[in-house]
């Protein structure tokens, strides 16, 4: 990663497109991140704020981040200060990770108002804050750092704003007084202890430059022009499982690399997956670890069946004692412990001991033997029978697990909803009656143009498969692994579109790490739902089987 104090030059470039911008919307999706709404140039843009403490950014971006039916505080303050507002100037403080939005609005009395958004990336102590320059106040910030917290700086609404302390470093930007560190450094170390905003990805990436360069401050002035233009060569470097970024090439790594049109786009493919991912975890956290509890109690609860079950598999013998002892009760005296009879059952006609009550007579003791016998057959069939159930129940608990983990937000509420429509979880006091929507499963296009849908969650999966598709349509369902429903809308999908709704069906399952995936699909109209099947639950016939190996970046190529 490399959000450094260059990516922030670069990042201050990309955004000049919206100064002149008008702030319609704030919204806070978490407690975060802010998401504004900003319409400029002609052009509607989305631009996001995170403090996560290892996601922290600022950038345009184009995905989708769903909101909470209730903003909280800080978001009601963004809203009363800047909704309205026209961005007048961004700009970066010195050579930090920081960058500051001018702002003009209006005031409650529509008088004009001057505030700043200071956006401070700086890890876990990452921070946004809303300034009125005018007095240098804090109004109010995203995090609050009291003085037993940080005797350096306070940030609570009302203080006064205080930058956060220099390095007293040379600026990266001032080249002429580069130039004696320059021809010298050769450690990417001292690039870094000498000249702000360098990043160890940074500072390695010019000193290899430096390699096969004659003229250092030539090879320096090229390096950080790219820099300040907003990045020549937008590019992600994937190395043994680690993912870096740069405005710039990174000629110095050898590894996958992707290169994006904007630095917007860039930030989107490395963080948004994994923040959707966090903020799920802040949604269903809870709803994960009571799903874990439960698939816990029935895997116990298969063990003790299964234990009872072999138990019980003893009926067979509990017969042939009742029938030996009948067989020879006229030579069987009353009061022995146990006795030794020949099986007539076997070919080498063996001899078994069989124990005996010794109050009993034969008789008596192979009626015993004979009620042992129905007791157990009983008790084998109830087993079998909670055995189907408990195995049934575990597979839909490890299948809404794995939907958690794949899971939106959105999604989540979801899988809450169907929980509570099967008596499974108590419903949530509110105090508005939701209306019941449409579920939304996930569209996707193969790169032949066919359509194809995605349920993530099993009211998605039961919408998808029979409510949106058509008798005619294609079905695919990963082979004997809790998946997602995929179809492909097409009567006759194409080998391309019908691998690409593979690929699909894979990744959206709990293989989605895994390799050579097999993936089984049918027309629609060979699945069927048994009656009395839990949400999510079909059969079906007449299927193929190909393997496929999820590509996740086949998966972003085919996003609608």
């Amino acid at each position: 990663m490399a959000f450094d104090g260059l990516f922030t030059i670069s990042m201050t470039t990309e955004l000049q497109q919206l100064v002149t911008g008008r702030i319609s919307k704030i919204h806070q999706p978490n407690a975060q991140e802010i998401l504004m709404h900003i319409r400029a140039q002609g052009k509607n843009y989305k631009l996001l704020f995170s403090v996560h403490s290892s996601y922290s950014r600022v950038q345009i971006t184009h995905e989708t981040i769903d909101n909470p039916a209730q903003p909280p505080l800080f978001c009601m303050v963004l809203r009363k200060h800047l909704e309205g507002g026209i961005i007048t100037g961004i700009y970066q403080h010195e050579s930090d990770r920081i960058i500051i939005f001018q702002i003009q609005s209006k005031n409650e009395i529509g008088d004009d108002i001057s505030r700043e958004i200071h956006m401070e990336i700086m890890g876990r102590h990452s921070n946004l804050l809303l300034v009125d320059p005018s007095r240098n106040l804090i109004l109010e910030s995203i995090k609050h750092l009291s003085p037993s917290m940080n005797s350096y700086r306070t940030i609570l609404p009302g203080q006064p704003y205080i930058a956060p302390p220099s390095q007293n470093k040379l600026n990266p930007l001032e080249i002429s007084e580069l130039e004696g560190v320059l021809q010298s450094s050769s450690d990417p170390k001292e690039i870094m202890d000498q000249i702000s905003g360098f990043s160890p990805l940074h500072a390695k990436e010019l000193v290899y430059r430096f390699q096969n360069s004659k003229d250092r401050v030539k090879t320096y002035k090229e390096f950080i022009d790219e820099i300040k233009q907003g990045g020549s060569n937008k590019q992600i470097v994937e190395v043994n499982g680690k993912t870096f970024y740069s405005p710039n090439a990174l000629t110095h790594l050898d590894g996958n690399k992707f290169n994006e049109e904007s630095l917007g786009n860039l930030l989107d493919r490395v963080y948004f997956a994994k923040a959707e991912r966090d903020r799920v975890k802040q949604q269903a956290g809870d709803l994960e670890r009571w799903l874990q509890n439960e698939l816990n109690k029935l895997k116990l609860k298969m063990k003790k069946l299964q234990k009872d079950f072999e138990q019980a598999e003893n009926l067979d013998t509990y017969q042939l004692f009742g029938e030996l002892l009948m067989a020879n009760a006229y030579a069987i005296e009353k009061g022995l412990k146990e006795v030794e009879l020949v099986n007539y059952y076997d070919e080498n006609e063996k001899t078994v001991l069989i124990p005996l009550d010794i109050r009993k007579t034969a008789t008596q003791n192979a009626q015993r033997y004979y009620s042992r016998y129905t007791k157990a057959k009983t008790a084998l069939l109830k087993i079998e029978q909670q055995f189907q159930i408990t195995k049934e129940d575990i597979e839909y608990f490890e299948l809404l697990l794995q939907q958690v983990m794949q899971a939106s937000p959105t999604d989540i509420e979801e899988i809450r909803e169907e929980l509570m429509e099967q008596g499974l979880l108590k419903a949530r006091a509110s105090k508005k009656k939701k209306k019941p929507t449409k579920p939304i499963p996930e569209k996707f296009i193969a790169s032949d143009g066919t359509e194809i849908s995605v349920g993530k969650n099993n009211k998605q999966n039961d919408f998808v498969t029979f409510k949106l598709a058509r008798k005619t349509d294609t079905w695919l369902h990963t082979k004997d692994i809790p998946g997602s429903h995929v179809v492909i809308h097409s009567d006759n999908p194409s080998e391309t579109a019908l691998l690409e709704a593979a690929n699909l069906a894979a990744y959206f399952s709990k293989a989605r790490e895994s390799a050579s995936v097999p993936v089984d699909y049918t027309v629609i109209k060979q699945v069927k739902k048994p009656n009395g099947s839990k949400p999510g639950f079909v059969i079906y016939f007449e299927q193929t089987t190909l393997f496929v190996t999820p590509d996740e970046e086949k998966i972003r190529n085919m996003k609608k």
